[in-house]
């Protein structure tokens, strides 16, 4: 992530380029990387939704398609918002590190005041206003995947090394895609797999119910930023 008020600035700059969405920091979503089946008790955990074993893996990025904060530890049947519950980025946010700066993600994740998310129900052309602008700057992270497993099919053909070196290998393969991209190695960009997008309808159903008590802050930012 950003370390300094410099770098911040810098990136809530180039976000703001794409679509006019301010204060934005970076954009996060969890992506599943398919590995081989495995035994043991815990083997069913690592089953997700799609039926296939994988990693359920977090990775918020900015506006370039570089790769900022990575979470690779969590099998395949944890939900995205578990994950960012229990991660050091929300930590960071909350402690006030990153102040008055902001995540973009899905319908997937809690409303808060540090991470904002689709209106799920636009009832005025300035929260239709501010869907569309969300929704054109959090598809850099979606960009992102396309992009890095082109780069690294076997992120999107699934993981063939032991699972003990698969978490050690996404780390190692984000750090790489990083690398080429600040080396102009850039790569056709290809669609995400689709293997989370059938998950999104449940997904809104779950942080809906959560998400009143920030309502306010979102209506204050969408009247103050998208009228």
């Amino acid at each position: 992530m950003p370390s300094n008020a410099a770098e911040r600035e810098e990136t809530c700059r180039r976000f703001y380029a794409l679509r006019a969405f301010p204060t934005i920091i970076g954009c996060i979503d969890c992506t599943h990387i398919k590995i081989k089946k495995c035994g043991g008790s815990a083997a069913q955990y690592y089953i997700n939704r799609k039926g296939y074993y994988s990693l359920n893996v977090q990775v918020t990025c900015d506006a370039d398609l570089k790769i900022q904060d990575i979470v690779a530890r969590w099998r395949g049947s944890t939900h995205d918002a578990r994950i960012f519950n229990e991660c050091s980025l929300k930590e960071r946010f909350e402690a006030g590190e990153f102040r008055g700066k902001r995540l973009l993600g899905d319908s997937g994740y809690k409303l808060e005041p540090y991470l904002l998310t689709p209106v799920l129900r636009a009832q005025s052309a300035s929260e239709e206003r501010y869907n569309t602008a969300h929704i054109a700057t959090r598809n850099t992270v979606e960009r992102c995947f396309g992009v890095w497993k082109a780069r690294f099919r076997c992120l999107l053909q699934g993981m063939t090394v032991k699972l003990q070196n698969v978490k050690t290998t996404v780390i190692a393969l984000a750090v790489l895609h990083n690398i080429a991209i600040m080396h102009n190695d850039l790569v056709p960009e290809a669609d995400e797999d689709g293997a989370d997008e059938e998950e999104a309808d449940e997904e809104v159903v779950v942080a809906a119910v959560s998400r009143a008590a920030n309502n306010a802050h979102l209506r204050a930012f969408i009247h103050r930023h998208f009228q």
